[in-house]
């Protein structure tokens, strides 16, 4: 008898825990493949494509919350982004194709695409916030983490995730924001954006020395933002435990004192040991590991809140994989994805 009520009860424990998984959003639009920085170009379509042909192959299209995103409101991006930069986006797309800068195209339609992917940020967050999912990964582009208040850099027009920081600050009035950038390029826009800014936590592992030629160790913050930027520039081929050792013994004893309210990740999958354009020796697996940790600090302090925005990664395999992993490790699911 007591074998019996020993086996009834562990199926209720688990029946109980499957009601409890993790709710875990996908935000895409078909309308994200239509920014065109130019022929050749690494930041193309066929990254998105990719990615979502992968996870359907994987069979995980059907477990996530597919999200379709609305457009940003520009009062959003003004939260940012100067109104003269705005209005030069806008202005741009009537001369394209063309090039804001050596690395930034832009065609017909990546003003209005940029905006949809700031929008997709801002729904998820609204999702979450609402508590209609625990937390939601955006695959958008084009990526955000380079655009400085006044200008595109790097791929970047509109940096979302600080258009979404100052977001979840002003309409849900939370006080402590982190963002983890795990892209293999520093996010120079997003420092910059909050450099002094004691209300954002800005965590970047990345290659060093390499583009944008910022995110030494010794920057740190400034004024009332002092201690709020912390940076782990790493040499060419670093890999899962250089980078699993920044996130648990840096990152993790820093959130102790910060305590975030929510959590945002700039998911680069570049530092992937397949990516072309970087140097870094990073697997699926850790990534899968990154995210797991980022989550225990996001379950400890944020209710569990978190968004991730794709940034980088230019190898459409590794990034279909590196995508899996990542979301099978938000979502609580099984994780099998080759390295």
């Amino acid at each position: 008898m007591n074998a019996v009520v020993t086996l009834l009860c562990a199926l209720l424990l688990a029946l109980a825990g499957s009601a409890d998984a993790a709710k875990t959003g996908l935000v895409y639009d078909p309308d994200y493949l239509l920014h065109d920085p130019g022929m050749g170009h690494p930041e193309r379509p066929a990254r998105l494509e990719a990615i979502i042909a992968h996870l359907k192959s994987r069979g995980l299209l059907d477990a996530l919350r597919l999200i379709k995103p609305a457009p940003a409101d520009e009062q959003w991006l003004r939260q940012v982004h100067t109104d003269k930069y705005l209005k030069h986006l806008a202005q741009s797309m009537k001369k394209a194709p063309i090039y804001l800068d050596a690395d930034t195209g832009l065609s017909a339609d990546s003003y209005r695409v940029a905006k949809l992917a700031t929008g997709g940020v801002l729904t998820a967050v609204d999702l979450v916030m609402d508590g209609a999912i625990d937390n939601a990964f955006v695959a958008a582009r084009p990526p955000g983490h380079h655009a400085l208040p006044d200008r595109a850099m790097g791929f970047c027009l509109i940096n979302h995730i600080a258009v979404a920081t100052r977001y979840v600050q002003t309409k849900y009035r939370l006080k402590r924001v982190l963002i983890v950038d795990w892209d293999v390029h520093h996010g120079n826009g997003t420092q910059d954006i909050f450099y002094d800014d004691p209300t954002v936590f800005y965590f970047s592992v990345h290659q060093w020395p390499y583009y944008p030629g910022t995110g030494d160790a010794a920057d740190t913050g400034a004024g009332d933002g002092d201690g709020t930027t912390l940076n782990v520039p790493l040499p060419a081929g670093a890999g899962d435990a250089e980078m699993i050792d920044a996130f648990r013994h840096k990152l993790v004893p820093a959130m102790d004192a910060f305590r975030p309210e929510f959590v945002f990740i700039s998911a680069g999958f570049d530092a992937h040991r397949d990516d072309p354009l970087a140097g870094l020796d990073v697997t699926a697996s850790g990534y899968r590991e990154l995210t797991r940790i980022v989550l225990e600090i996001a379950v400890r302090f944020s209710q569990g809140r978190i968004v991730s925005l794709l940034e980088g990664g230019y190898n459409l395999p590794a990034l279909g994989r590196s995508v899996e992993a990542h979301l099978r490790e938000l979502a609580g699911m099984h994780i099998d994805a080759s390295r």
